[in-house]
């Protein structure tokens, strides 16, 4: 596991050891940040169901300006915090241990979210119907879903959308936008 562009390629991160986290493969993760590759410089990241964290970092290595990392596993929290010394990119995040809906409710707007939950669970759905419901995507914002290729995605509505599907193999790569307000 490595970051694989920017200021900290190359770099290798601490990886998870045991099956209770799953890391995104090179060639997913580098697959994912060529459809995001020009909408990273300057963004504020939220990595969810972070475990290494790596796609926050990848996208700090890029030039986003800052990023928060959330997980419920305490091993999860301290491997972040391990890689984000490694890379020098302790200073521009925060990292939490806490469960999602309680941490939606209550955070920040972002530009770029990822969620990476457990596959084979229902947080996917759950998660992406909290971001909306709580409106935690600044406008034009993306948030980027990693599941397993057969997994259904929710239909979202109002100011969100679902932009693209890809498929890499067994995973997909759902890319979801927040468009402008239109009563701006």
């Amino acid at each position: 596991m490595r970051v694989i562009s920017g200021i900290s390629r190359g770099r290798k991160l601490k990886a998870p050891q045991g099956l209770d986290i799953r890391p995104t493969s090179d060639m997913v993760k580098e697959s994912l940040f060529n459809i995001i590759q020009f909408d990273i410089e300057g963004r504020r990241v939220l990595d969810l169901f972070a475990g290494s964290g790596q796609l926050g970092i990848e996208a700090l290595s890029r030039g986003a300006r800052s990023a928060v990392f959330v997980d419920s596993s305490p091993d999860a929290v301290k491997l972040i915090n391990e890689n984000l010394l490694l890379c020098g990119f302790r200073d521009s995040c925060s990292v939490f241990r806490r469960d999602l809906p309680d941490f939606l409710e209550y955070c920040e707007k972002f530009d770029i979210v990822f969620i990476d939950p457990p596959y084979d669970t229902a947080l996917t759905v759950r998660t992406v119907n909290k971001i909306i419901e709580f409106d935690k995507l600044n406008e034009n914002g993306i948030m980027l879903c990693e599941t397993k290729a057969d997994t259904a995605i929710p239909i979202v509505s109002a100011s969100y959308m679902m932009q693209k599907e890809y498929i890499y193999g067994s995973v997909k790569i759902t890319r979801f936008a927040r468009t402008a307000n239109e009563s701006q």
